[in-house]
């Protein structure tokens, strides 16, 4: 009976627990005074992920130019001039650019014929 009597009255006071409204920061508070102190935590919570966003952007741009200076140099560019050819060179590129714009003109030719077939057909 007498750990009966402890269990029975936790058991009933569990329930009425569960009832209870929550508690507010400040119950003497007005309306407008809550809406006040909340907008002004925001504000702060908000002033603290700004900073917080400052400071990764920062250290964002500390790893990038750490990682630009830690960098292999590139390997210098080839010469942008031309180097000086033989006439002979020169007179066989010619000649070869010759034969790519005939070979490309005489295909060319033969698509434009093929295309103009049903034109020349009289009707």
């Amino acid at each position: 009976m007498r750990t009966l009597l402890p269990l029975l009255i936790l058991s009933l006071a569990t329930p009425a627990l569960a009832q209870t409204r929550p508690g507010e920061p400040y119950p003497q508070m007005s309306v407008g005074e809550r809406h006040r102190y909340e907008m002004d935590r925001l504000r702060a919570v908000n002033d603290g992920q700004a900073a917080l966003a400052r400071q990764q952007a920062i250290q964002a741009q500390l790893t990038v130019l750490q990682l630009e200076a830690a960098r292999q140099p590139a390997p210098p560019l080839p010469s942008s001039t031309p180097y000086v050819r033989s006439p002979e060179d020169e007179r066989a590129e010619r000649e070869a650019a010759t034969a790519r714009r005939e070979a490309t003109r005489t295909a060319v030719g033969q698509i434009d014929d093929w295309l103009d077939r049903g034109r020349q057909q009289p009707r």
